[in-house]
């Protein structure tokens, strides 16, 4: 890695992770429930954009930045951990097996798309 891809990388994460905090404390202020939609949207759409720049011609610098600076900055995953296990401790069972399986296909559904929209472009 050259230091110039460093600084993309640095760029595009120093975008996306303000970005997944203000997303996730708006829809979880707005929702109002114990299931952490914030955290499940922002890691779907980090699936989504990456797929998109991974199945499109994007040069090298854009990979760096979006792919892995703002969507790395963006998603959570250890975040989707923690919540799952704070939710199965306060007894609400359902939303813990709901997040782990909604956040891993819509993840996977959302990177599919990504890579057919990419590879269109």
């Amino acid at each position: 890695m050259t230091a110039l891809t460093g600084l993309w990388v640095a760029l595009g994460a120093a975008v996306g992770a303000p970005t997944r905090y203000l997303v996730d404390r708006a829809l979880q202020r707005t929702h109002g429930t114990s299931f952490p939609w914030g955290t499940f949207t922002v890691n779907v759409v980090a699936s989504l954009v990456l797929g998109v720049v991974l199945g499109s011609t994007a040069p090298s610098a854009v990979v760096a930045a979006v792919g892995t600076g703002f969507c790395g900055g963006l998603s959570t995953w250890s975040t989707l951990g923690y919540e799952t296990v704070r939710l199965a401790e306060a007894g609400e069972r359902t939303h813990s097996v709901m997040n782990v399986l909604m956040s891993t296909f819509a993840g996977l559904g959302a990177a599919s798309l990504g890579l057919l929209g990419g590879f269109a472009l």
